[in-house]
């Protein structure tokens, strides 16, 4: 049961890293060459099912072990890590589950045609105002 649990952490852990990219690459203000909205809600259930499986082997491994550790050795008592495994897994379940419930609906992502750009038809700035206290000599 040690050897097994410590396996569906590291797997875990292995499984977190590309999942996070992949929900991070689907969110809407990351804009790739030739990214439709269908390949970044395909991201995004990839990257919410990766998650979700993160979280079924943590839970796993940090239910596993103290039942294994009980049967074994009659310890009762546990330490932080296995309650912040508890919370970690849980937290990732329902991550997991908001991404994929919330991953987009099939409206159209915005073009960069709809972009507003910022800037002056002269090209050069001028005051609006000049400033009524200070003398035409004085640099602020």
């Amino acid at each position: 049961y040690t050897q097994t649990s410590r396996a569906l952490m590291i797997t875990a852990c292995l499984l977190g890293l590309p999942a996070m990219v992949l929900v991070m690459m689907s969110l809407p203000c990351v804009r790739l060459p030739n990214d439709s909205s269908a390949i970044k809600r395909r991201r995004a259930l990839v990257g919410g099912v990766l998650i979700l499986i993160m979280a079924v082997c943590g839970i796993i491994s940090t239910i596993w072990f103290p039942i294994g550790t009980n049967q074994e050795k009659g310890l009762m008592a546990f330490g932080f890590s296995l309650y912040a495994g508890w919370v970690g897994s849980g937290l990732c379940l329902i991550g997991g589950s908001f991404i994929l419930c919330c991953r987009g609906n099939d409206a159209a992502m915005p073009s960069r045609g709809d972009s507003f750009y910022y800037s002056r038809r002269s090209g050069r700035a001028t005051p609006l105002d000049p400033p009524a206290n200070h003398g035409k000599s004085v640099h602020v």
